[in-house]
């Protein structure tokens, strides 16, 4: 999941014409299709309306001494959703097609939306109401749950300045609206600086590389003069595996690196935007009475404190150095001996990765992806949810979608009762921003009227579409890429909370949110799924048994080098927002530098530049908070322990998985989610088992 939309900020259109064409009712699925640029302004302007003059009735000094829920919560959460819903609306479409028009009305409108969501998050007045219901006669009446959110209410308020005054509480309004801009900025110059680049081979530089590539390639080209290739994740990871020219996958390695950043269009180069947005973040911190952003950021977390989470990482390096000694060290001997590459550079390790899996393993990504089109892995999916979580997935017509990409899916209990609905958006294209995701367009809430809501997810990918009549392949990555969306997913659709800021993912402690979608992965290692998966595009065979076997033992193939990398972004992260207190472009190179050297065991060349890209924390809202997906990983890893005990299709274990995560939302802490089902504290065997790397304590 990577969305940079605040919690409150996912919910129904207002009442003008435009606002009424996407969302008619509140229960009606949006209409993407008919929002356009010109209706962006009046639909947020009357939005945001809305929300300020709800503020000022709710905050009236006339206002009863000792308000209760219904004249200060619920009439909040209804300007705030309608809000939330439209700004989701145009955010979502500036994220996947992308167009000048639509540019300029987002960046028009997001000062104004990032000013009200502040306003609302550091009113004193508004504390002071919250406080007044917490400490009121009637707020013992309340369910536990609405206690619940107004104390995380409080809390966030808290968190967003409402306890400031005078120049503070001015100084920390403004940093709010310019980091909006800068995360923005960040975000659209690596969106261009992705699109702006293409690489022109000829026929005798694309050997090794595979036929479907090869075509997509040629239509890129538009002639028969030869191949264009791009920094799109469909073109660039197949590229960097099997071209054989050591050249082009080089010019192929630097263009993907040094993307946004002073070695490039200088009109893209998010390196002083990166230290900024740093600068700011210490300054709130500060501002907040935090010693760093990094304490401020883990306030609503699992973890208790930097040093917790910086402990928790070493560690995890310290058990996966051996291994990834052992990688780095056979990979090098491989390549040397068999590849004639004397000296291994960034450029060669992911073709000569794979030519060693081949060698070892007898088989390769590519052979394995004739085996898993999309259709068929979207079937086999459905129906493992089905038979783990008692809902069946229903394809309808995807009626006001923004892309004729774009299909939509209704999700129901056996009985025919209605869940949710989500819609996939699985291809790459121009104007829409690289990675997968999952958002959602709208959240379960008993609404004040007693009409229920339903849930509605938003799941995109950017796979490499399919050639001519021939179907989309995925790679098993690409495979396990969707269950993982699809993990979230299901964590915002089969809630049954029904308040608005506790239901699906609202209110779930960030490093508590990836546990759904990283244990869904481990679904794409069963036999059980996989041959329900698999099926050759072309003979309809099916995924043959021996190949599952050497996949399954390829599965920790460089497990060691994959974790140091994975803790090496984390550790990044947390140091940058913790120890930087000279905020340059070149202060964070240096802190990326000494996190390399601790506890890598693959170096970048030095014209390196991933920080520049880095959109997680300076655009996705993962900000010292990038070591989740390790955290949620011991998570997932144990949780799925669970189902290995009782059978990984047990439908009595993914019940109990449903009712006791999945359906909770926030109602409780994610602890105790986990141990309402696992029965105790969660520990770290089995993420190392299924890694690989028992042994090394």
């Amino acid at each position: 999941m990577n969305s940079a939309a605040p919690d409150a900020a996912r919910s129904s259109a207002g009442s003008t014409p435009q606002a009424r064409a996407a969302a008619p009712h509140a229960t009606q699925l949006p209409d993407y299709a008919a929002l356009r640029p010109q209706d962006i302004e009046p639909m947020v302007r009357e939005c945001v309306a809305r929300v300020r003059s709800t503020l000022e009735q709710v905050c009236a000094p006339d206002g009863p001494a000792q308000p209760g829920w219904d004249d200060l919560v619920e009439p909040l959460q209804l300007a705030t959703e309608s809000l939330g819903r439209a700004w989701g609306m145009v955010s979502h479409l500036h994220a996947v097609v992308d167009t000048p028009e639509l540019r300029r009305a987002f960046n028009e409108m997001l000062p104004r939306v990032t000013e009200v969501w502040t306003e609302l998050g550091a009113d004193p007045r508004l504390y002071a109401r919250y406080r007044a219901l917490r400490d009121g006669g009637g707020f013992a009446a309340l369910t536990p749950l609405r206690r619940r959110i107004v104390e995380h209410a409080l809390r966030d308020l808290r968190l967003s300045g409402a306890e400031l005054s005078g120049q503070a509480h001015a100084r920390y309004a403004a940093i709010e609206q310019r980091s909006a801009e800068l995360e923005q900025a960040f975000s659209e110059h690596l969106l261009d600086a992705t699109d702006a680049f293409t690489l022109r081979a000829d026929a005798h530089q694309v050997e090794g590389l595979p036929q479907d590539l090869l075509q997509a390639a040629r239509e890129a080209a538009g002639d028969d003069s030869g191949y264009v290739f791009t920094l799109h994740q469909p073109s660039y990871v197949p590229l960097m595996q099997q071209a054989r020219d050591r050249e082009l996958r080089q010019a192929m390695y630097r263009a993907y690196v040094t993307r946004a950043s002073e070695l490039g269009d200088p009109r893209l180069d998010n390196s002083d935007i990166m230290a900024e947005l740093l600068a700011l973040r210490f300054e709130q911190a500060r501002l907040l009475g935090f010693g760093d952003f990094a304490e401020l950021s883990l306030q609503p977390k699992m973890a208790d404190s930097p040093r917790q989470v910086e402990d928790f990482l070493l560690d995890l390096a310290r058990r996966a150095r051996p291994y990834a000694e052992r990688d780095l060290r056979e990979l090098r001997e491989f390549a040397a001996a068999q590849l004639g590459l004397a000296e291994l550079q960034a450029w060669d390790i992911a073709f000569a990765s794979e030519r060693l899996r081949e060698q070892r393993f007898d088989y390769s990504e590519q052979e394995l992806r004739q085996y898993f089109t999309e259709p068929r892995v979207l079937a086999g999916l459905f129906e493992l949810v089905r038979r783990l979580f008692g809902v069946r997935v229903l394809e309808q017509p995807a009626h006001g979608a923004w892309h004729p990409d774009v299909r939509l899916w209704r999700v129901e209990r056996g009985d025919g009762e209605l869940v949710g609905h989500f819609y996939t958006d699985l291809y790459a294209r121009a104007g829409k921003r690289g990675g997968a995701w999952m958002d959602d367009a709208r959240g379960r809430w008993q609404r004040p009227d007693g009409t229920l809501q339903t849930p509605v997810a938003l799941l995109t990918c950017n796979f490499a579409r399919g050639i001519g009549a021939r179907p989309a392949l995925l790679s098993h990555d690409d495979v396990q890429t969707l269950f993982h969306e699809f993990g979230h997913a299901l964590h915002h659709l089969l809630t049954r909370v029904d308040e608005l800021a506790a239901s699906g993912l609202s209110g779930v402690e960030w490093d508590a949110v990836e546990l759904p979608s990283q244990f869904l992965e481990n679904y794409c290692w069963e036999w059980e799924v996989l041959r329900e998966l698999g099926c050759h595009v072309d003979t309809g065979e099916a995924l043959p048994r021996a190949m599952f076997e050497r996949m399954l033992a390829a599965r920790n193939f460089q497990s060691g080098m994959h974790t140091l990398r994975q803790v090496e972004f984390s550790l990044f992260d947390l140091r940058v927002h913790r120890d930087l207190r000279e905020f340059t472009a070149q202060a964070v190179a240096d802190v990326a530098a000494q996190v390399r050297d601790e506890v890598a065991v693959v170096f970048a060349p030095e014209f390196s530049r991933f920080q520049h890209s880095f959109s997680h924390i300076f655009a996705g809202g993962y900000a010292a908070g990038y070591y989740s997906y390790k955290w949620a990983e011991v998570l997932s890893a144990d949780a799925y322990a669970h189902f290995e005990e009782h059978g990984v299709l047990d439908p009595d274990t993914g019940a109990r998985f449903r009712d006791e995560i999945l359906a909770r939302g926030s109602s409780r802490d994610a602890i105790e989610s986990f141990r309402a089902f696992r029965g105790r504290d969660p520990n770290i065997d089995a993420l190392l088992r299924h890694q690989g790397m028992a042994g090394h304590g």
